[in-house]
């Protein structure tokens, strides 16, 4: 049995976090504390397309903001 992050015959979600962190979640899990639902239900090659579309930057937000002070970001 594939693991349910791994099943392409489930359907998915995409959460994000504070800090603007994304993650594949099947549907149906519970979603976990400081996550919200910003994608989804749909295919997991098509929420995997959404979070590859929209997480365009990995770092965390906290660390983003902090760069964004010092003229950019941290070399």
């Amino acid at each position: 049995m594939p693991s349910p992050f791994e099943d392409d015959s489930r359907e998915y979600v995409a959460l994000c976090n504070e800090e603007e962190q994304y993650s594949l979640w099947p549907k149906g899990n519970a979603v976990p504390d400081g996550w919200r639902v910003v994608y989804g239900p749909d295919s997991r090659q098509k929420v995997m397309d959404h979070v590859d579309r929209v997480w365009t930057d990995m770092r965390p937000r906290s660390l983003r903001d902090a760069g964004a002070g010092h003229g950019g970001a941290p070399a």
